[in-house]
């Protein structure tokens, strides 16, 4: 029992000692967030190989804005790999502070971001509201934003929400199409294609699809 005893001491002195701390560590996939900031964060290095905790590590990252999730490699006998998967940008919205920042599909705010982001802006209508809506009452349009199909993402400039979570689109054009709360989304998104593809529309038409296959417009058309 003895000799067992001490070889369990003197493994665990083993894994304990400097051959078997963290001596590297490799990140791949980030980009928005500095590298170094990540690091320091993770809190690897000359940490005891054993002592890393890879859901530990995770969480730690989990409040850089633009990571969404990490996944941490223990590559023996000195090496922690971390592998980010980053969030990505589908909207842009203003802050209280009217800064432009990066919006998820969660509506996450991911920081600033140019007055030329080619991204469609959202925009809660609430009058009273001073605070980041997009991952509470004003979540629809960042869900909506995510969603958007390629037949027209790029021809919607803006995106907005009210306080009972009802989505409008603004295109470019300038059109609006009201899609109401977003269920049917793939009904919905197929009507507003059809319509731009096949219908003639004057800028300030208003477009509700809110019952696919019951369109309604009004605006200088509809006159």
């Amino acid at each position: 029992m003895l000799a067992l005893a001490s070889i369990g001491v003197g493994a665990d002195w083993l894994v304990h000692t400097s051959i078997f701390r963290v001596r590297q560590v490799v990140i791949v996939g980030l980009r928005h967030e500095s590298r170094a900031n990540v690091l320091a964060a993770a809190g690897l290095l000359a940490r005891p190989m054993l002592d890393v905790n890879p859901t530990a590590v995770a969480r730690r990252l989990a409040v850089f804005p633009w990571i969404r999730s990490v996944v941490v490699t223990k590559r023996w006998p000195s090496t922690v790999e971390l592998v980010v998967h980053e969030r990505t940008p589908v909207a842009v919205a203003f802050d209280a502070n009217h800064t432009l920042q990066y919006v998820d599909a969660t509506g996450h705010d991911l920081g600033p971001a140019p007055l030329t982001a080619n991204l469609p802006t959202l925009e809660y209508q609430h009058p009273l509201q001073r605070s980041w809506p997009f991952q509470r009452a004003g979540f629809n349009a960042a869900l909506v934003a995510g969603r958007l199909p390629p037949a027209f993402a790029a021809q919607v400039s803006v995106i907005t929400v009210d306080a009972s979570g009802s989505v409008s689109l603004k295109l470019t054009t300038p059109v609006t199409f009201i899609l109401g709360r977003p269920t049917d989304l793939t009904d919905k998104f197929y009507s507003v294609a059809s319509t731009i593809a096949h219908a003639k529309l004057s800028p300030g038409d208003v477009v509700d699809v809110r019952v696919p296959g019951e369109l309604a417009v009004s605006g200088p058309s509809a006159g």
